[in-house]
């Protein structure tokens, strides 16, 4: 495998396409066509291709289906590549209504994607993904339904055998460096066809692609992290995407890119697909979880000129305050208090919920203040017992007596025997518990 060979490299070659015609590999006006156009300047061949561009096509596709001979395929696909380089909505040529049912032109790049040679897999996936992304949806007469049904069938399993050599790329490069950025910028134009996004979910792509959310600092992977973005941001579109996107960390780790990108465009991109996200399964709730309020109001505070991200951070930072307004009721603190196993869930550090629920906590005799305390005997979990220091601290901070109804519950004892406990969380929350004990509440607010 020839890693380092370049198309302007391939395109010095002279191929003897008379010889192909002695062969009858090729016709006689394939060989004019051939002789108008290979070693001719850009102008000449940008003119032939608007003359005549759908007979190029075929001549092209039919070298690669009938010649096996490497360096003619390596020389047609460079071919094809300068030419949907140059203009990219040539590839609608290989979709023209002349082409014959029995015309297959996807089947000789499919083919070439098997090759143990990267210059010939790498052209053949790109001049794949431009074919495909280039092709029409058009309403089909009655009487053509059987013509219409075979071709989907054929582009079905088209899309089927391009997807396993991205997902393979994914999991195992041809080319140690260029084998996963080729597969995620195909993936980036593919991904926009909606009957993808379920076949990638379904091959389990999603666990694959995922890694590769993760902040990047040089040129090269920032690259990389952006189209592996695009590529999350138009599988947020698909509702089937939840249970794969909650698996693979996924609201995780565009949180961490949020928080830690400078990019405006990686920025944009993972805004728009946390926002898509927000609606979807219970990832808005994660999305509080992680913090994620904070980093939109400082993201907020910046001064970013994309429409779309200012558009996003305003719909993400209305999506997380209704979640946090919904998670943050008393009848939902009570019933974790009374499961006994406590979480860093957003009510327990939100000054609104405390301020506005303190006075509940009297409802008959103190009883979700009385469990909460019984929960520093009987728990072993550290971080229940974390949590229900810091929440007895609260309550001394915003109850007006709470400082004597904690002597009176004897909850002090309690409390100060965790200051040396072996998980520093729970010691941590202890000790500012019990300072609060200890002081007024005047000078206790300091502690917050």
């Amino acid at each position: 495998m020839d890693t380092e060979l370049t198309r302007e490299e391939v395109l010095k070659r002279d191929i003897p396409w008379e010889t192909y015609m002695t062969a009858k590999l090729i016709n006689s006006t394939g060989l004019q066509l051939l002789r108008r156009y290979d070693h001719r300047p850009d102008n000449v061949q940008a003119a032939l291709l608007d003359e005549n561009g759908v007979a190029y096509v075929k001549v092209f596709v039919g070298i690669l289906r009938d010649i096996s001979k490497q360096e003619t395929v390596e020389y047609m696909l460079a071919m094809v590549d300068e030419m949907l380089t140059a203009n990219p909505t040539r590839a609608r040529l290989f979709h023209d209504k002349s082409f014959q049912d029995n015309e297959d032109v996807y089947r000789p790049f499919v083919r070439l994607l098997s090759k143990k040679n990267w210059f010939i897999q790498e052209k053949s996936c790109k001049i794949l993904t431009l074919i495909i992304s280039a092709r029409q949806y058009e309403e089909t007469d009655l009487e053509d339904i059987t013509a219409s049904q075979k071709k989907a069938d054929t582009f079905n399993e088209v899309l089927r055998s391009v997807l396993d050599w991205l997902i393979t790329q994914l999991r195992n490069p041809s080319h140690p460096s260029r084998g996963i950025p080729t597969a995620v910028s195909s993936l980036a134009t593919l991904l926009r066809v909606s009957k993808v996004r379920a076949m990638f979910v379904k091959a389990d792509g999603v666990k694959l692609l995922a890694p590769l959310v993760t902040p990047a600092t040089n040129q090269q992977y920032i690259q990389l992290l952006y189209e592996a973005l695009l590529c999350i941001w138009l599988l947020s579109f698909y509702d089937g995407v939840v249970e794969s996107f909650s698996t693979a960390r996924v609201i995780s780790r565009l949180v961490e890119v949020v928080k830690i990108s400078t990019k405006e465009k990686v920025v944009r991109i993972a805004m728009m697909a946390l926002n898509n996200l927000s609606s979807k399964g219970n990832f808005a709730a994660e999305m509080v979880d992680l913090g994620m309020s904070k980093v939109v109001q400082s993201l907020k505070l910046q001064a970013w000129n994309d429409e779309d991200l200012l558009q996003a951070l305003d719909v993400v930072d209305a999506a997380l305050k209704d979640i946090i307004r919904k998670l943050s009721s008393f009848d939902r603190y009570k019933g974790e208090v009374f499961s006994g196993n406590l979480d860093w869930s957003p009510m327990h550090k939100d000054p609104v919920f405390w301020r506005e629920n303190i006075s509940k906590f009297e409802e008959s005799d103190f009883q979700v203040l009385r469990i909460l305390i019984t929960l520093l005997d009987n728990s072993r979990d550290p971080k229940t017992l974390a949590v229900a220091c810091h929440d007895i601290a609260q309550f001394i901070q915003n109850h007006p007596a709470g400082r004597g109804i904690i002597l009176d519950l004897k909850a002090k004892e309690r409390v100060m025997k965790h200051m040396s406990h072996p998980n520093p969380e729970v010691a941590t929350q202890a000790l500012l518990c019990v300072q609060k004990v200890l002081l007024s509440a005047k000078y206790a607010s300091y502690m917050q």
